[in-house]
């Protein structure tokens, strides 16, 4: 569903990102852990529209989107969940789920999609007029997926889902990231929590320094000594 082929990404003359490859097959978790700063973020970034690469080619759904802008590429149905929430602070909970389905134009369908989103976040139903910004972390990171769920996407891309939660709310994340690709939606996850990204994902990509330095199925990095030393402790 989606190939990623020497994707290199600058800012200015600052490489952030440096040939880096990887595929997505339709149906499966992928995910990107590294460190901070290793360029996980930029990637997701670039295929999403929102940086141009440097070089390299992106493909989605077999159709080339390198070069697409960020509305051209959430047309095709790739959404994309930002890294620290960005909620649409002042519009309600749910004027922000009516926001994430902006290319839809089945409007009985939204309304239903919203009535689901409600029955799966109980939390986003009991808000549901309430300010996007005034709203927990956890609760704005329930938001972000299920606006980004109200495009119906085929490939969902979760960019650091855990950033700055309880571990309470950390669970209840990983668990709906369970769910939705169990209701068969493609998800790529970018996440610094390795042992929950390597948890719930089928393959992963381990970033260092803007580059790949070793990929396989997360249930071998689990046990890989270079992960385990690097990402997971003891």
């Amino acid at each position: 569903m989606l190939k990623v082929s020497n994707l290199t990404v600058n800012y200015g003359a600052i490489e952030a990102v440096r040939n880096v490859s990887f595929d997505v097959a339709e149906g499966q978790v992928v995910a990107i852990i590294g460190a901070n700063g290793a360029g996980k973020s930029t990637t997701l970034d670039a295929i999403g529209g929102l940086h141009k690469p440097t070089s390299g080619k992106i493909e989605f759904d077999g159709k080339d989107i390198t070069n697409l802008r960020a509305d051209q590429v959430a047309k095709l149905r790739l959404a994309q969940v930002p890294e620290g929430r960005e909620v649409l602070a002042p519009l309600s909970v749910e004027e922000n789920l009516r926001m994430g389905a902006y290319i839809r134009n089945d409007h009985d369908e939204v309304e239903k999609d919203i009535q689901a989103m409600f029955k799966r976040f109980p939390i986003l139903d009991s808000r549901r007029k309430q300010a996007a910004g005034l709203m927990s972390g956890g609760e704005q990171q329930m938001l972000v997926v299920a606006r980004a769920l109200m495009a119906r996407p085929k490939l969902l891309m979760l960019d650091e889902p855990s950033m700055g939660l309880a571990p309470l709310i950390v669970n209840q994340i990983f668990d709906i990231i369970t769910e939705i690709s169990a209701e068969g939606v493609t998800l790529l996850l970018v996440e610094q929590n390795a042992r929950k990204a390597l948890q719930v994902a089928d393959y992963a990509y381990v970033l260092e320094q803007g580059e790949v330095a070793y990929h396989a199925p997360a249930a071998e990095l689990r046990d890989d000594p270079r992960v385990v030393a690097a990402y997971l402790g003891e």
